[in-house]
């Protein structure tokens, strides 16, 4: 383990799953998941369509409910007596592919939602903290305007600010980049990247595996519903212990 992990493996965990489970019907989606996320780690989860990555993100954030297997934030069982959902979805927010904005609010409204009807701060207070984000992501010029009238990543971009209003603990990214256009990729990277270097605990769902190799802390290979290699990118990218992450990764490895 390197000397900068061993550092964040010391840090409080905000996150821990274990045996994590999930089926759909007789489907077994997620097989004994075991997973942690520490203060300040990025994390990117890497794999084919179908191995379960995106399940996975969906199961932390509840927006599935698991099948089996316990969760805990701050060491806290989700789901335990008296346990705050609407604290912990506020806490560990989600960026989702198809960026999810409401269609008929300005990006500034979309962006104030949060803070004021979850968070339920002052309208001056949401509309600072929706302003301090959208001009982190570059989006400021925009603010009235309406999703419709923005391209991929743009849209992205506001859905990012609209989850760093919520001031979460840890952020879920779901394939950011999966539906935008080649030529929005970037600005959307670009972004990612920066919260990643000041300190933004993140877990990225991404078939992006230069920004992975990049960028992440540790990096998580899973196959079929189980996690098959879970390690530092220098191990995942340089030398993989498993034949599957070798076979998996050959394909892209000509374009690193």
């Amino acid at each position: 383990m390197s000397p900068a992990l061993r550092e964040l493996w010391q840090r409080e965990p905000i996150l821990k799953v274990r045996h994590l489970q999930k089926n759909f019907g007789t489907h077994m989606v997620l097989r004994d998941i075991d997973f942690t996320v520490h203060q300040g780690e990025v994390v990117c989860v890497i794999g084919a369509s179908g191995s379960g990555k995106s399940t996975l993100l969906r199961c932390i954030n509840r927006l599935e409910s698991p099948s089996g297997g316990e969760i805990y934030y701050h060491g806290e069982l989700a789901g335990g007596d008296g346990f705050d959902w609407n604290r912990y979805r506020a806490k560990v927010g989600m960026v989702f592919q198809s960026f999810n904005l409401f269609a008929n609010q300005t990006v500034l409204e979309n962006c104030m939602a949060g803070p004021r009807y979850v968070l339920k701060k002052g309208k001056q207070e949401s509309r600072e903290l929706a302003l301090r984000y959208l001009y982190k992501v570059g989006m400021v010029p925009y603010i009235d305007a309406k999703p419709a009238q923005l391209s991929g990543g743009q849209l992205q971009r506001v859905a990012i600010a609209r989850a760093l209003a919520m001031k979460p603990d840890v952020l879920l990214f779901d394939e950011p980049t999966s539906a935008l256009d080649p030529e929005m990729v970037g600005e959307v990277l670009g972004v990612m990247k920066q919260l990643a270097h000041e300190g933004m605990t993140m877990v990225v769902v991404t078939h992006e595996m230069e920004f992975a190799r990049e960028v992440s802390d540790r990096t998580v290979f899973m196959l079929d519903g189980f996690i098959a290699e879970d390690d530092t990118p220098e191990v995942i990218f340089g030398n993989p212990r498993n034949p599957k992450t070798r076979e998996f990764l050959s394909r892209f490895m000509h374009r690193l």
